[in-house]
């Protein structure tokens, strides 16, 4: 499969000034840049962009990010889905992971993110994708939110909505240890039904179990 990337960028006007949402940016740019030390959910930041840059390497790699001037203040990632999950099982050459969305706190409830994940959908290669994302509400900031698990559920799911991703039933048992946790998918135009199948068969690998 040929991984087409077509660069795209909006520009953003928040209360804290205004940020150019762009991508999918290369290896080169993205080192370019300067990573903003509260990129912290992850890993610690030169740790966490060293690890975009490589996976912005990748033939299937997205790296989508929120700046301001030549500081990152926000990015997404996608690429193929860990060899240690179940999605990798069905080696599926067109089914990717939104793997990481992280904004600074200074610029959360801007619109930040659900503006990555709009831009990230201008590329009409997309909807060549099966893009799956896993929620786990151990990975969210409940912390420096203040909110419950059930509303920084609702957060995330309003979020990745603005960029076609709805809710699927699945059952993975990481996804299954806890109700708020989640599987969202955004299945492209040009799918094939085999590939939706493959992917029915993953959400439920324990079903013939019984």
């Amino acid at each position: 499969m040929e991984h087409k990337k077509t660069y795209n960028a909006k520009e953003l006007k928040t209360p804290h000034g205004r940020l150019i949402i762009e991508g999918p940016i290369s290896p080169e740019k993205l080192a370019s840049y300067e990573f903003h030390e509260d990129l912290v959910a992850f890993r610690p930041p030169a740790q966490q962009h060293k690890a975009l840059v490589e996976i912005a390497g990748l033939p299937e790699g997205r790296i989508i990010v929120a700046r301001s001037g030549h500081m990152i203040v926000g990015y997404v990632t996608y690429l193929y889905p860990d060899p240690l999950e179940r999605w990798s099982e069905g080696k599926m050459e067109d089914l990717i992971e939104l793997g990481a969305i992280e904004v600074i706190p200074e610029f959360r409830g801007s619109r930040v993110g659900k503006n990555l994940l709009m831009v990230s959908m201008m590329d009409d290669a997309m909807e060549d994708y099966i893009i799956i994302t896993t929620e786990y509400y151990w990975h969210w900031d409940l912390k420096g939110t203040g909110l419950n698990v059930w509303e920084y559920r609702k957060v995330m799911e309003k979020m990745m909505n603005a960029g076609g991703l709805t809710w699927y039933a699945t059952d993975d048992p990481e996804i299954s240890s806890h109700p708020a946790n989640c599987l969202m998918a955004r299945i492209g135009k040009r799918i094939p039904p085999e590939s939706v199948q493959k992917f029915d068969q993953l959400r439920f690998m324990n079903r013939f179990m019984y």
